[in-house]
């Protein structure tokens, strides 16, 4: 299984927040690959411009820190995600979704929103 961090999962693990059995156990797997999306980062840098969140020094260096794979946005990425019904409202979430589909990943996530999707989801 590879996975794909959901925003809120990635900024709980480098806090080293506690996060679920099953998801914590893949995270810290050596076979499993925890790749992190573009639109995470992205997502990160608008909360932390606008006031909404703070992060202590580069995200990109933390999780390259952590050994976690970049997954860049693709024209196909892009088409997907807004091909995709409105089940969910935030652009970063159905990125996600559309990422975790085409790239066969598992959604990494505590977001229920994700249910209404034809993804595999791993809670955290």
């Amino acid at each position: 299984m590879n996975v794909l961090l959901d925003t809120h999962p990635l900024l709980w693990w480098l806090d080293e927040s506690p996060m679920g059995g099953e998801a914590h156990a893949a995270l810290v797997d050596p076979a499993v690959t925890v790749v992190v999306s573009a639109a995470s980062v992205w997502e990160i840098a608008i909360k932390q411009t606008i006031g909404k969140l703070s992060v202590d020094g580069r995200v990109i260096d933390h999780i390259e820190r952590n050994g976690f794979e970049r997954l860049p946005i693709s024209f196909e990425h892009g088409e997907r995600a807004g091909s995709l019904p409105l089940h969910h409202k935030d652009p970063f979430d159905r990125m996600l979704v559309a990422q975790a589909q085409l790239e066969r990943l598992t959604l990494v996530t505590r977001d229920r929103h994700f249910d209404a999707y034809d993804v595999a989801v791993l809670r955290c």
